[in-house]
């Protein structure tokens, strides 16, 4: 089964959102063994939905929309779909019944506009949505699927969890099945190098997804439908083979973060940690109490932005700033030890860098970075040189620092 996408709304198309809708659609179509053959946004425009609707389904068995099913004037998707596929409109009163419950229950009361939002499609299949006003809407014509779903997120979720996922799952006549490999601290390239040459031997495709630091490896494997231990028995063995040639940098599969890899390895090992950031601005501490349950591990943050700060508070040799300055391995190396006391944990991470794009100098130029990371009876430091861009090295210090910290753990 081919599927295509339409996404509708101007806002996509300027660039105001980012069409986020897509990319979770289409990876739960990959899971269920639906291929997708192409992805269009249109504007709230009359013309160009139909244009889309019909382009869409010409090329693909199975059309899945999201947009523009609103009460507001410019929510003209129902309208479209109306003269794509006739009929006329009917009022829906289970779907105003669900509305007036809803809006009740808040004391909102109930206009005009959502009672004009349950005329819809008379052919139309409708799909409960119990976590909006807009129902989702099922078309069939000529043995090919349209279904139309609201634009919110966590409405298209539920209407594609509980009303399409259902119908269509048992369609595909294809099994797919992939594996995601999480690695830090590796290029690319290098990556390619060092497993390119086993997966030659193992019939999975590839597929590298980089992004600060880190490369998400992507291995699949399709078959046909009845298939499914034959094509996970060959994706696992493709898998192990990997992970094995590449065991320094890999730390988890498919959606595990970095921050989250390490929480689990401080919680394992029964420590706390610290940060000193000077260049990150507590970067680093945002993303490790992003993990849920982070307080069970995780101290605290010293931002000794400026070098009164490190001296004051992380307790940096005066001597140590004016003989090599904020930015060098002395500087780093004090504030680790300055964080483990102040903050009282058992291992800390510490950086500073110059993330620009002014400051640098020939010697220290924009982009360099120091890293630290140590507890009471070691530390290990390492120089690093990214951009010239501000925003990336804040995420490349950021990556680098929890990799050294993964690195550091695992050693101890």
């Amino acid at each position: 089964m081919k599927a295509a996408i339409v996404t509708v709304g101007d806002e996509i198309l300027i660039g105001q959102i980012v069409d986020t809708n897509a990319a979770w659609i289409a990876s739960i179509l990959a899971k269920e063994g639906i291929m997708l053959v192409s992805k269009m946004t249109a504007s709230d425009d009359l013309d160009s939905i139909i244009t889309a609707i019909d382009r869409a389904l010409t090329d693909a068995d199975l059309v899945l929309m999201t947009g523009g099913l609103g009460p507001t004037k410019d929510d003209i998707t129902k309208n479209a779909l109306e003269k794509y596929f006739g009929g006329g409109f009917t009022f829906s009163q289970d779907t105003f019944d669900r509305i007036e419950k809803l809006f009740i229950k808040r004391s909102i009361p109930i206009s005009e506009a959502h009672r004009q939002q349950c005329f819809l499609p008379t052919i139309a299949t409708i799909i409960e949505n119990q976590m909006g006003t807009a129902p989702g809407m099922w078309f069939e014509k000529s043995g090919k699927i349209l279904c139309s779903m609201p634009g919110v997120p966590h409405e298209m979720k539920y209407v594609m969890k509980h009303g399409v996922l259902p119908r269509v799952g048992t369609m595909s006549k294809i099994v797919y099945r992939q594996k995601t490999i999480m690695t830090a601290g590796i290029g690319e390239s290098v990556l390619a190098d060092k497993i390119e040459p086993i997966l030659d031997n193992h019939e999975v495709k590839i597929a590298y997804l980089p992004s600060h630091g880190q490369v998400r490896l992507r291995l699949s494997r399709e078959g046909a439908k009845g298939s499914e231990k034959e094509v996970e028995a060959i994706l696992q063995k493709a898998v192990t083979e990997t992970v094995e040639a590449i065991t320094p940098y890999f730390f988890g599969y498919d959606d595990e973060q970095l921050e989250s890899h390490v929480g689990q390895l401080l919680m394992k090992k029964g420590l706390t940690l610290g940060t000193a950031e000077s260049c990150t601005g507590g970067y680093i501490a945002h993303l490790i109490t992003s993990i849920p349950g982070a307080s069970q591990y995780f101290r605290g943050s010293i931002v000794a932005y400026d070098n009164g700060i490190k001296q004051e508070v992380l307790h940096v040799n005066q001597v140590t700033l004016e003989t090599h300055g904020a930015v060098s391995e002395g500087t780093v190396q004090e504030m680790v030890n300055g964080a483990l006391k102040t903050l009282k944990c058992d291992v800390a991470v510490a950086v500073s860098g110059i993330s620009g794009p002014t400051g640098g100098t020939e010697d220290k130029p924009v982009g360099t970075v120091w890293i630290a990371v140590g507890d009471k009876g070691d530390t290990w430091t390492t120089k690093f040189l990214f951009t010239k861009d501000r925003v990336l090295n804040i995420k490349y210090t950021a990556v680098y620092a929890l990799d050294m910290l993964r690195k550091f753990l695992s050693a101890r």
